[in-house]
């Protein structure tokens, strides 16, 4: 039986799928009047803006003070986390948006051999969570035939920097303040993404005004709040095991579109939700069993 703090932190974990799955609306709103880059800077710039004065009371409370490993840390999921998010835009410009939701959907096969090579060895319950975890994200994927586009790449690179952030959060968040590292982390991002869209979408029309409403959704909910969630829960979450939880953003997506847009979703679809909920369900319930009591041995490796 999965105790308090496990139970808490898988909720933290469907807590940001939520926020994320419905920040898919406000992203694509906000995409009627802006490049991607310019979008991704404004909402981690709003995020920054959030947490990073949260991050410095935090710090002084823990009686703490910024300090170059904070710093480090944050830089690095900044860049991992504008790699990913930027990939993912540049291939979605020469592929099918039902392929680049598939191959995204690879990052969840794909964290535990990262994870595995950081030393975090997945369990019995992990494997199989991930194997239904993909089989939904497949389903939800939709029609993937077809040639394979430049832009399939991109997005394969993008899921590769996707699982990479997911278990970089695994190994650094135990051991930092969440609220500064996600601070730091986002204005790194706003930074690089920044720079991406003024060498890449320079001439585009923009229209603040009407995508001011969305930003500010994105920034403050599937960001600041989203993420936040995400490294607090990842404090005691495996990364193959928190990959399975959040793989669910594609359900709550796919229901806010139902309920927002009048989006239909068809029995492929449900039954896809099906299985990445039985995935997020096996994946705690199975677990390793205890050390035997005096003998000293476990009968399962460690994590």
């Amino acid at each position: 039986m999965a105790d308090r703090g496990a139970i808490r932190a898988d909720v933290m974990l469907l807590g940001a799928a939520l926020l994320w799955g419905s920040g898919f609306i406000a992203q694509r709103a906000a995409m009627e009047h802006m490049g991607p880059f310019l979008f991704n800077a404004l909402r981690y710039l709003i995020g920054a803006a959030v947490l990073l004065p949260a991050g410095h009371l935090m710090l002084r409370l823990l009686g703490q003070r910024w300090d170059l490993r904070v710093l480090r840390d944050g830089v690095l999921l900044g860049a991992v986390l504008t790699a990913a998010s930027g990939l993912q835009q540049v291939g979605m410009v020469t592929t099918t948006a039902s392929r680049a939701g598939f191959i995204t959907g690879l990052y969840v096969l794909m964290v535990p051999g990262v994870a595995w090579w950081f030393g975090h060895r997945p369990t019995k319950g992990n494997v199989i969570g991930v194997a239904l975890a993909f089989a939904g994200l497949v389903l939800f994927a939709g029609q993937v035939d077809g040639p394979v586009a430049v832009g399939d790449w991109f997005v394969l690179g993008s899921a590769a920097a996707w699982a990479l952030h997911v278990v970089l959060i695994g190994v650094i968040a135990p051991r930092r303040d969440p609220t500064a590292l996600v601070g730091v982390q986002f204005a790194t991002a706003a930074v690089l993404s920044l720079a991406a869209a003024a060498v890449g979408e320079r001439g585009r029309e923009i229209d603040l005004g009407s995508a001011a409403l969305s930003v500010a959704y994105s920034g403050l909910f599937a960001t600041a709040a989203a993420y936040t969630l995400q490294f607090m829960a990842q404090r005691r979450a495996k990364p193959t095991h928190a990959t399975v939880l959040m793989s669910t953003e594609a359900l709550f997506a796919a229901a806010f579109g139902w309920w927002l847009l009048g989006e239909l979703l068809g029995l492929t679809e449900w039954f896809g939700g099906a299985l990445m909920l039985a995935g997020a369900l096996v994946s705690q319930l199975i677990r390793p069993k205890p050390a035997i009591s005096g003998t000293g041995s476990d009968p399962t490796p460690p994590p």
